[in-house]
């Protein structure tokens, strides 16, 4: 008797531990659900902001298809220029190449892409690269964008530091010839940010990492010294 009280209790015991392990398994796997329904949820949330990202910007005028960049010339070979306002690399490659650029461009013998990225607001407190950025934006609007960044380049501020002020700015765009009005309230309203971010974030997933970076038909080159520049454009032209 006692025998078969002992083998119904081992019994209910093994019943009691099977319920258990259904039990955990059944809340294991929700959890794994649960888990699983938030990180799809974050990647799809992710995805729209992204594209919504990418596709709310005002491209200013005079810019390519992609709206990556402000389009300067018609001619046979695309030279891209990738630069940061703040980027005093790229001021040496403006110093050096950039009356070789206008040159080609004058000539007809290239497509010049200007990518203004704002890589650099980390050295500055004010993120002068993408107000500089923008600002170039206002200048398109002014039909004075290539007079505007040389002018830029030309007054450059120092890395680690606040940059030049919106004023300044406007200043400098007046100088070149936009109306100062229409100019001002362009810069002050940060009309062309989004662009700059949205010019940024493509440059980025193009695989461009640093400033300059200069692209003759897509492919980078070393040399960016007028004679390098020059013999690049005549390579790809052939």
């Amino acid at each position: 008797m006692s025998s078969r009280k002992g083998q119904k209790r081992a019994a209910q015991v093994v019943r009691e531990q099977i319920a258990r392990e259904k039990r955990r398994t059944r809340t294991i796997w929700t959890s794994i659900g649960a888990a699983a329904v938030l990180v799809i949820a974050g990647l799809i949330g992710w995805a729209v902001f992204s594209s919504q990202q990418s596709k709310t910007y005002t491209a200013p005028p005079n810019a390519n298809h992609e709206g990556t960049g402000i389009v300067l010339g018609n001619g046979p070979v695309t030279v891209d220029i990738y630069e940061d306002y703040l980027c005093p690399a790229c001021k040496h490659f403006q110093d050096t190449s950039g009356s070789t650029v206008t040159e080609l461009i004058n000539q007809n013998k290239v497509r010049v892409v200007f990518h203004p990225v704002a890589f650099l607001n980390r050295f500055s407190s004010t993120e002068y690269s993408t107000r500089s950025s923008a600002a170039s934006g206002c200048a398109a609007d002014g039909a004075r964008f290539k007079e505007f960044t040389d002018a830029l380049f030309a007054k450059q501020p120092p890395e680690n530091s606040p940059g030049l002020s919106d004023a300044e700015l406007i200043d400098i765009g007046a100088s070149v010839g936009v109306d100062r009005d229409s100019f001002s309230s362009c810069v002050k309203d940060g009309k062309y940010k989004s662009w700059t971010s949205h010019v940024t974030d493509e440059a980025s997933r193009s695989g461009v990492t640093g400033t300059p970076t200069i692209k003759v038909n897509g492919k980078e080159i070393e040399d960016r010294s007028p004679e390098g520049l020059k013999a690049a454009v005549e390579a790809a032209g052939k």
